[in-house]
Order: structure tokens, then sequence, then C-alpha cells
């Protein structure tokens, strides 16, 4: 990781060929998902290798962007808790509700498909940095307890909302299947609210874990400087890109191709919360930099 000096601080610059690994990764993942719905809902290669590319852009966009030890710990605490959750969850049926894994996703590791940890590890690291960016001016100490909550708070809600699009695909798909699919959110048959309050659970244990160790890695000099919006936003586009995408590609799909139209207005909702506000502070800090990022 380099570091550069600006106006007003220092900031890190990832080197250009390893943000570009990252946002290869990242298009390569896009474009496994756009193949979805050409293929009535994707098949285990695809979203193999959907998974598989957009964890791997995760893992190095946090190694380029803050350093080996991050993204290890990236994988360490979502991929692992994440695990754990899984196991405990197809064990018992608790945080989540009963539910078991039907075989069809690959190799397992206790009990839960490979991918899964996977799929944690994904999009844990886009929620917690677009939550960072939405607490970014709400709190007075950026670096207090109270900042930490919140965004502990709104990455699970970031997380879970993410949920609500892909549950219903996969129990269509045929990978996973409830025990008891009710009482279940409006408009969301199915799956059950259980389902989605294990999700947060884990989701800001999972989050609220991994905020504290990021900033425990992060080099102290640069700990010291807050960069701005536009700054961050500039140096965390990949993730933001992929938590955007998602949500925009996830309400079309299901609106259009998948045949989910009461899915997509729900998640549209729910997920909205993050990614409206989102893309409108990314939209503000693009303007502001210049269209060069």
């Amino acid at each position: 990781m380099s570091v550069v000096r600006i106006a007003g601080g220092v900031t890190t610059a990832a080197p250009q060929r390893s943000v570009l690994l990252a946002w290869l990764l990242a298009g390569a993942g896009i474009l496994s998902q756009v193949m979805f719905p050409l293929t009535g809902g994707g098949t285990l290669p695809l979203t193999v290798a959907a998974v598989v590319l957009l964890a791997g852009a995760s893992v190095a966009h946090a190694w380029v962007s803050r350093g080996a030890a991050t993204a290890l710990a990236l994988v360490g605490v979502a991929g692992g808790l994440g695990l754990v959750a899984e196991a405990v969850g197809v064990a018992t049926g608790f945080p989540f509700g009963g539910y078991d894994y039907t075989g069809t996703l690959g190799p397992e590791v206790l009990g839960v498909p490979v991918l899964v940890p996977l799929a944690w590890t994904m999009m844990a690291w886009p929620a917690l940095l677009v939550a960072r960016v939405l607490v970014r001016g709400l709190v007075r100490e950026p670096g207090g307890w109270r900042a930490r909550a919140a965004t502990t708070a709104v990455a699970a809600w970031a997380l879970t909302a993410w949920d609500v699009f892909l549950d219903p695909q996969m129990v269509d798909a045929g990978h996973w299947a409830w025990d008891t699919p009710a009482p279940h959110l409006p408009g969301v048959e199915g799956i059950p609210l259980t389902n989605f309050a294990g999700w947060l659970a884990v989701a800001a244990l999972l989050t609220g874990v991994l905020d504290l160790v990021v900033d425990c890695l992060v080099d102290p000099d640069l700990a010291r400087h807050r960069p701005s919006l536009p700054e961050v936003l500039q140096r965390d586009s990949v993730p933001v890109t992929v938590y955007l995408w998602t949500y925009a590609s996830s309400v079309m799909a299901n609106a259009v191709f998948f045949g989910r139209p009461s899915v997509a207005l729900v998640g549209a909702l729910v997920m909205g919360v993050v990614a409206v506000p989102l893309a409108r502070r990314a939209w503000l800090a693009r303007r502001d930099l210049g269209a060069g990022w």
C-alpha cells in the first residue's frame, strides 16, 4: 500500500495495478450475474463464479486499500463467523430458524457449503464500507462508541437487506429449504421472519467485530487523518459499486426476469434505505472530484 500527501493531510492511494485487479474481479463477477436471467435464474457454475469472483474482489480491495492483515481479517471474521453461524443454524435451527441445505451447492464443511462463507465474505466488506460512508457526519466523534455502534447498525441492515433478494432466489433454485416458512415478510413468501432476525444478529456481530479489527490494523499515521467524503468514495469505489450494482440488478432481475415483483418491491424498499442515500452521496462526490474516478 502506498501513501501520498494531499492538501489537508495524508491519504491512501492503492497502486493502480492492484486496484485494477479488484476492478477486474468485480467486473467478472458482475458479468457472471448478468448471465443469470439468460439461464433461467443461474446455473451452479455461474453461481460459483459470481460468488468466488466477487469475494475475491472484496478481499483484493481490502488488501490494496488497507493492507494484507486487513484482507486476512476479512476472510477470518466474515468467512469464519459466517461458517460458524451457518453450521450452528443447520444443526440447531438457531438463529435463522430450521433449514437444510440440499447438497446442490458443492463441497461442504460442517454441513455448510463452502460457497456460503464465501458469500458472507463477498458482501460483508461492501456492507461495512457503505455503512462507514453513511455514518460520516452523523456523529461528532468519528472514532467513538456512538460512531461504531451506528456503523454496526447500518452495516447489519445493509447486509441483511441483501438477503431479501438472495433467499427467495436460492430457495426457488432448490439450494436450501425451510422447515417452517411462515410467518414471512409481506411480499416475500416462503422465507420466515426468523431468518431475517437471525441475519440481523449475525450481521451485527460480524460487521461490528470486523469494524473494530480493521481499525486496529490500520497504520496509526493513516488513522489520524480523516479523509474527505470524496476521497473515501474514491478509495472505496469498488465495494461501493458492487453494493449499488447488487441493489439495482436485484430489483431489475426480480421485477422483470424472475417473476417475483413483490420481492422486487419489498427488496427495493428495504435495501433502498441504504442504497439510495449511498447513490446520492456517491454522485455528489463524483461531481466534486470530477469525472476522473
